[in-house]
């Protein structure tokens, strides 16, 4: 093989691992501030003016794995949140990364009916609940 050809070869190589590790890195970085979706029962708190809650029945856990893991956790009485997600230094981590940022951005596009001032409203089994992104819980 050619020196050129190898050298070539080798730094495509080195750029596909690096951009594998890039990609893999920001999930494994556990630094900076934890956030957590967290859903509350409304119990008639929160209303939502000129729209309507969210059915989740007809939304993908795979879509949004931080709300579904709220959600499964919730019951009409307590809280549930999801796992932390650490944003990390300088946004970094969420260029490449799926947050609950993300799902909170989405679910206020996509059913802007539904959205508070900090959240959204979200009807699961019945029992209505405030949908947020909490860094205390």
């Amino acid at each position: 093989m050619r020196p050129v050809t190898r050298n070539t070869l080798l730094g495509i190589i080195a750029v596909v691992v690096l951009l594998l590790a890039l990609g893999a890195l920001p999930g494994l970085l556990k630094s900076g501030d934890p956030y957590y979706t967290v859903a509350t029962p409304t119990n008639g708190e929160y209303s939502v003016d000129n729209g309507t809650a969210i059915n989740w029945s007809t939304q993908s856990e795979r879509r949004f794995p931080y709300t579904s893991a709220a959600l499964a956790e919730a019951s009409s009485s307590t809280a549930g949140q999801s796992e932390p997600y650490w944003r990390g230094p300088l946004g970094f981590k969420g260029a490449f990364t799926h947050s609950p940022f993300d799902e909170r951005d989405a679910l206020r596009q996509q059913h802007d009916g539904a959205v508070t001032d900090d959240g959204v409203v979200v009807r699961h089994n019945g029992t209505f609940y405030h949908v947020a992104v909490r860094q205390d819980v």
